[in-house]
Protein backbone atom coordinates (compact mmCIF):
# COMPACT_ATOMS: atom_id res chain seq x y z
CA UNK A 1 0.00 0.00 0.00
CA UNK A 2 1.12 3.32 -0.63
CA UNK A 3 2.43 5.28 2.54
CA UNK A 4 2.11 9.23 3.53
CA UNK A 5 5.45 11.27 3.05
CA UNK A 6 4.57 14.51 4.82
CA UNK A 7 6.20 17.72 3.43
CA UNK A 8 6.13 20.94 4.46
CA UNK A 9 6.46 24.03 1.75
CA UNK A 10 5.12 27.33 2.21
CA UNK A 11 1.14 28.14 1.80
CA UNK A 12 1.45 30.89 -0.52
CA UNK A 13 4.04 29.17 -2.67
CA UNK A 14 1.87 26.15 -3.33
CA UNK A 15 -0.99 28.28 -4.45
CA UNK A 16 1.28 30.30 -6.75
CA UNK A 17 2.40 26.78 -8.33
CA UNK A 18 -1.31 25.38 -8.66
CA UNK A 19 -2.88 29.26 -9.88
CA UNK A 20 0.20 29.50 -11.89
CA UNK A 21 0.26 26.48 -13.87
CA UNK A 22 -3.63 26.97 -14.10
CA UNK A 23 -3.31 30.39 -15.34
CA UNK A 24 -0.33 28.96 -17.94
CA UNK A 25 -2.95 26.49 -19.32
CA UNK A 26 -5.64 28.91 -20.25
CA UNK A 27 -3.55 31.26 -21.77
CA UNK A 28 -2.50 28.44 -24.07
CA UNK A 29 -5.72 27.69 -24.85
CA UNK A 30 -6.64 30.65 -25.33
CA UNK A 31 -3.95 32.34 -27.60
CA UNK A 32 -4.18 28.82 -29.35
CA UNK A 33 -0.20 28.76 -28.00
CA UNK A 34 1.82 25.06 -28.44
CA UNK A 35 5.07 27.01 -26.42
CA UNK A 36 2.70 27.64 -23.37
CA UNK A 37 1.45 24.22 -23.49
CA UNK A 38 4.82 22.82 -24.04
CA UNK A 39 5.97 24.69 -20.77
CA UNK A 40 3.46 23.24 -18.68
CA UNK A 41 4.33 19.97 -19.82
CA UNK A 42 7.72 20.68 -18.82
CA UNK A 43 6.97 22.18 -15.70
CA UNK A 44 4.74 19.33 -14.78
CA UNK A 45 7.27 16.82 -15.43
CA UNK A 46 10.53 18.84 -13.30
CA UNK A 47 7.61 18.94 -10.56
CA UNK A 48 7.24 14.81 -10.86
CA UNK A 49 11.17 14.16 -11.12
CA UNK A 50 12.16 16.80 -8.64
CA UNK A 51 9.52 16.36 -6.31
CA UNK A 52 7.36 18.92 -4.62
CA UNK A 53 9.82 20.96 -2.74
CA UNK A 54 11.99 21.37 -5.75
CA UNK A 55 9.39 21.68 -8.03
CA UNK A 56 10.13 25.17 -10.21
CA UNK A 57 6.96 26.61 -9.46
CA UNK A 58 7.81 26.23 -5.66
CA UNK A 59 11.58 27.29 -6.37
CA UNK A 60 10.33 30.36 -8.62
CA UNK A 61 7.69 31.75 -5.66
CA UNK A 62 10.86 30.75 -2.89
CA UNK A 63 13.14 32.86 -4.51
CA UNK A 64 11.59 35.65 -5.88
CA UNK A 65 7.70 36.63 -3.80
CA UNK A 66 9.03 34.59 -0.74
CA UNK A 67 11.78 36.90 -0.49
CA UNK A 68 9.36 39.66 0.62
CA UNK A 69 6.25 38.24 1.58
CA UNK A 70 6.42 35.25 4.08
CA UNK A 71 4.23 32.59 4.26
CA UNK A 72 2.78 29.66 7.19
CA UNK A 73 4.18 26.17 6.12
CA UNK A 74 1.47 23.33 5.63
CA UNK A 75 2.30 19.97 5.36
CA UNK A 76 1.52 17.97 1.97
CA UNK A 77 1.68 14.29 0.46
CA UNK A 78 4.92 14.66 -1.32
CA UNK A 79 3.72 11.25 -2.64
CA UNK A 80 -0.09 12.39 -3.76
CA UNK A 81 1.84 15.54 -5.27
CA UNK A 82 4.51 13.54 -7.35
CA UNK A 83 1.39 11.27 -8.41
CA UNK A 84 -0.59 14.71 -9.35
CA UNK A 85 2.41 16.02 -11.24
CA UNK A 86 2.60 13.26 -13.07
CA UNK A 87 -0.86 12.98 -13.82
CA UNK A 88 -0.61 16.45 -15.01
CA UNK A 89 2.16 15.67 -17.35
CA UNK A 90 0.95 12.70 -19.10
CA UNK A 91 -2.87 14.91 -19.48
CA UNK A 92 -0.40 17.88 -20.59
CA UNK A 93 1.82 16.01 -23.04
CA UNK A 94 -1.50 14.17 -24.35
CA UNK A 95 -3.17 17.61 -24.97
CA UNK A 96 0.38 18.47 -26.93
CA UNK A 97 0.17 15.60 -28.99
CA UNK A 98 -3.50 15.97 -29.56
CA UNK A 99 -2.67 19.58 -30.97
CA UNK A 100 0.33 18.67 -32.27
CA UNK A 101 -0.92 15.97 -34.69
CA UNK A 102 -4.55 16.85 -35.71
CA UNK A 103 -3.99 20.65 -35.40
CA UNK A 104 -7.46 21.60 -36.03
CA UNK A 105 -9.15 24.08 -33.80
CA UNK A 106 -11.28 21.07 -32.75
CA UNK A 107 -7.63 19.65 -31.41
CA UNK A 108 -8.21 22.93 -28.60
CA UNK A 109 -11.12 21.42 -26.92
CA UNK A 110 -8.79 18.43 -25.32
CA UNK A 111 -6.88 21.73 -24.37
CA UNK A 112 -10.17 23.11 -22.87
CA UNK A 113 -10.38 19.97 -20.90
CA UNK A 114 -7.47 20.19 -19.47
CA UNK A 115 -7.81 23.95 -18.17
CA UNK A 116 -10.97 23.19 -16.56
CA UNK A 117 -9.51 20.26 -14.94
CA UNK A 118 -6.61 22.41 -13.99
CA UNK A 119 -8.91 24.92 -12.57
CA UNK A 120 -10.70 22.75 -10.32
CA UNK A 121 -7.40 21.37 -8.95
CA UNK A 122 -5.98 24.98 -8.27
CA UNK A 123 -9.54 25.56 -6.79
CA UNK A 124 -8.21 22.79 -3.97
CA UNK A 125 -10.14 19.81 -5.24
CA UNK A 126 -7.33 18.20 -7.11
CA UNK A 127 -8.89 14.64 -8.79
CA UNK A 128 -5.18 13.20 -8.96
CA UNK A 129 -4.72 13.77 -5.61
CA UNK A 130 -7.72 12.67 -4.29
CA UNK A 131 -7.56 9.41 -6.88
CA UNK A 132 -4.22 8.90 -5.20
CA UNK A 133 -5.31 9.35 -1.68
CA UNK A 134 -8.69 6.86 -2.45
CA UNK A 135 -7.08 3.92 -5.37
CA UNK A 136 -3.28 3.72 -4.29
CA UNK A 137 -3.51 4.69 -0.25
CA UNK A 138 -6.67 2.61 0.30
CA UNK A 139 -8.15 6.32 1.94
CA UNK A 140 -11.67 5.84 -0.24
CA UNK A 141 -15.15 7.07 1.82
CA UNK A 142 -16.54 4.07 -0.06
CA UNK A 143 -13.67 1.66 1.30
CA UNK A 144 -13.75 2.62 4.67
CA UNK A 145 -16.99 2.30 5.16
CA UNK A 146 -17.59 -1.70 4.07
CA UNK A 147 -14.99 -2.43 6.83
Amino acid sequence: MASYKPVSIYKASFAFCRYGVAILVWLSFLFQSMVLLGLVCGIFLLSSILKVRRSPMILLYKNTFGQIWKSEEVMVNENAIFFAHSAGFVLSSSCLLVVYFIDKPVAWFSVLGFALLKTVSALGFCPASKLYDCVLAGNCCVYNKTK
